[in-house]
């Protein structure tokens, strides 16, 4: 007997999946929690069915958009610092961060209700995006490109603290600002 729950999705099913994933990470950051299934489904180029057979409920949906968001900010430390220098690698990963961030900030409050269910949504994501930042800076510093005496836990807690203050997208400027703040404190010292 196969277990429906652990089924591989058909081809056709993976990209509608992927599909509403990516509509819904952009209608939640424009719309927030104001955004509706249906809108959704549409931006998503698929029909509500589709969109409620894979997430039966709003929550759903919203946890779901959260853990690809975070997989993909993630898994994208490797394959930058395969495209560019190591610093730079860091630099677009920090701008991802905040495209993260960014998606996050429209969802907050559905994210919050999920937990206060006693589900946790943000499992773990923050030992994920802990191991993407220090394979970031470990490829950095084997380079000589920063400073070897901050830990990647200290990064984590400044791109923490740049997305407490700086979320949302009428905040990308001084983010970004921040961001090269970071960036230079990081270089090695003469």
């Amino acid at each position: 007997m196969v277990d429906e729950a652990h089924r591989p999705l058909r081809a056709d099913a993976q990209r509608n999946r992927g599909k509403i994933l990516t509509a819904a990470a952009r209608v939640f950051t424009t719309e927030g929690l104001n955004a509706q299934m249906d809108r959704i489904a549409k931006e998503a180029g698929v029909g509500s069915a589709t969109l409620y057979r894979n997430f039966p409920t709003r929550e759903a949906l919203v946890e779901a958009v959260y853990r690809n968001e975070v997989a993909q900010l993630c898994d994208s430390a490797s394959s930058l610092l395969a495209q560019k220098s190591p610093d730079e690698a860091l630099r677009s990963w920090t701008r991802l961060f905040l495209d993260y961030v960014t998606t996050k900030y429209g969802m907050i409050d559905a994210l919050r209700a999920i937990a206060a269910t006693g589900s946790n949504p943000y499992g773990h994501s923050r030992e994920m995006i802990q191991t993407a930042v220090t394979t970031l800076m470990d490829a950095c510093a084997a380079a000589g490109k920063i400073r070897t005496d901050i830990p990647p836990t200290d990064i984590s807690a400044a791109l923490e603290g740049i997305a407490l203050t700086s979320a949302g997208a009428e905040h990308r400027q001084q983010a970004e600002r921040l961001l090269d703040l970071i960036m230079d404190g990081l270089k090695p010292r003469a």
